[in-house]
């Protein structure tokens, strides 16, 4: 499915690693979108190589892909095998170059899709706990990460909010769990929480055709004109037809802005193409985040408000997360409270942006703080036991993490599962910021972690693992052997 190529970067590489050449070893893989950097809603995939000369054999985790031979000749690689569910073979073909491999992988979605695996340290020989300041400095230092805010669940509750690093290299200013950063693709989430209010109040529908919906523009339908109609649960679902994959690059500060009309037109100033159908609607999964920009147009028609104001009045208030906001650009008296961009090297970029304006609202545009995500999936979890309806009912609540029939996607969170655990989760990625959200379906906990580096990429696994371990997520658990009868 489509979703296998948005995947999340990198597990830190201890200096030994970095040195360590040939392509036996363990490898994190990850996807990569249009403008080159990865996004949002992912799944993690690692592979365990062995070489015997040129021939490669090994164990991928995380897809399902059973390999069964590989080649390496020269810098050219090759791993051939099967997808374990549909029997359909996948290929990864790419280059090695030190700790890297750039891939192209045929078979893994409808499409080619473009992958990067890196040489990371095995997950077992990382231990710890994020409360401790020694370890969480140097995985800072390793990763090349300025700053980085972490919020953890336990019991449907913020059990932890710690900060560790600065949010301005420069400035040396200290991140504070009030800290803002960006939440990247986590804004299609509560995007689609608002957006799931408003079909509770009978504003519009998620089945209802988006075109009946949209009042100041319309969505072109081409040749699809009679394939059914593009509805809300589609366009948060990733599942439209519209095919753009984005991966919003932003604006500098102070540059003009398209309107919303433009940016799904692709006209000045927008910096990304049209948003339209690539396919008919409920055919296949992929990542749109054009398609979420639609679906906010319309809401805001619907409602008749901004975005933001929408956002601030239904979900942000009732549920108390004062450090959030969707206004872009960033309004000026909330500056001090940002977290500034910064380089894989942890540097201010050489264009001394501060940060990049989104005003790709639902898609990109969200400022917040992990104690403020955290709060906002503690919603969702205790909605879904209907222990509380702040925003949604526990009948709507459910749509946020029900699969709608394709794809891995529910109506905003992809869906998957870990160990034994079902979860709901997000990444984020824009440019100079990283973040991730992951909280259990039933069981109440979770974890917001945020950076202000993509460096994130590989800090943000490696604290995952931490808090899994720490707080014993079922993540962890071992499958149950299957037996017939008692032993």
């Amino acid at each position: 499915m489509k979703r296998l190529i948005f995947l999340l970067l990198l597990l830190v590489m201890p200096q030994g690693a970095q040195t360590q050449t040939g392509i036996a070893g363990y490898w994190r893989a990850a996807g990569v979108v249009p403008d080159g950097t990865p996004d949002g809603a992912i799944l993690q995939f690692t592979m365990d190589l062995k070489t015997n000369g040129p021939s490669i054999t090994g164990i991928a985790t995380g897809i399902p892909m059973a390999i069964s031979s590989g080649r390496l000749d020269g810098a050219s690689v090759t791993l051939n095998g099967s997808d374990t569910n549909t029997k359909q073979p996948i290929s990864l073909t790419g280059n090695l170059s030190g700790s890297e491999i750039v891939f192209t992988a045929v078979g893994l979605a409808p499409e080619p899709v473009h992958l990067v695996a890196r040489r990371v340290t095995r997950p077992e020989t990382l231990v710890g706990s994020v409360s401790d300041a020694a370890l969480m400095q140097l995985l800072l230092k390793q990763t090349n990460v300025p700053g980085v805010s972490i919020a953890v669940i336990k019991d449907f509750k913020v059990a932890l909010a710690v900060s560790y690093g600065v949010a301005d290299s420069e400035t040396r200013t200290p991140v504070t769990a009030h800290t803002l950063f960006q939440a990247g693709s986590i804004s299609k989430t509560v995007a689609a929480m608002a957006s799931l209010r408003a079909v509770q109040e009978k504003r519009f529908s998620l089945d209802q055709d988006v075109n009946t919906i949209l009042k100041s523009w319309k969505l072109p339908l081409g040749e699809f004109s009679t394939a059914g109609p593009v509805t809300p649960r589609a366009l948060m679902s990733h599942v439209s037809g519209t095919g753009d994959g984005f991966g919003f690059p932003g604006y500098s500060p102070g540059t003009p802005l398209p309107t919303l009309p433009q940016i799904l037109d692709g006209l000045p100033p927008s910096n990304t193409r049209a948003v339209r159908l690539e396919r008919a609607p409920m055919t296949a999964e992929e990542y749109s985040g054009g398609a979420v920009m639609v679906q906010q147009l319309a809401l805001m028609d619907a409602i008749g408000k901004p975005f933001a104001q929408i956002a601030r009045e239904w979900i942000f208030d009732p549920l108390r997360m004062a450090d959030s906001t969707f206004e872009q650009p960033l309004p000026v008296a909330r500056h001090q409270q940002a977290a500034h961009a910064h380089t894989p090297a942890g540097a201010k970029p050489q264009t001394n942006e501060p940060w990049r304006v989104f005003p790709e609202q639902a898609a990109a545009g969200l400022w917040t703080t992990p104690t403020d995500l955290a709060q906002f999936a503690i919603e969702v979890q205790l909605a879904l036991q209907g222990r509380s309806s702040r925003v949604l009912s526990r009948a709507v609540a459910r749509e946020m993490i029900t699969p709608v029939g394709v794809g891995g996607y529910g109506v905003g969170f992809a869906i998957l599962k870990l160990g034994e655990g079902w979860y709901f989760m997000h990444n984020g990625s824009t440019f100079g910021f990283r973040a991730s959200l992951y909280a259990h379906s039933t069981k109440g906990y979770g974890a917001a972690i945020m950076t202000n580096g993509p460096g994130g990429d590989a800090l943000i696994p490696q604290v995952l693992q931490l808090i899994q371990r720490e707080y014993k997520w079922d993540a962890l658990d071992p499958q149950v052997p299957r037996r017939y009868g008692p032993e």
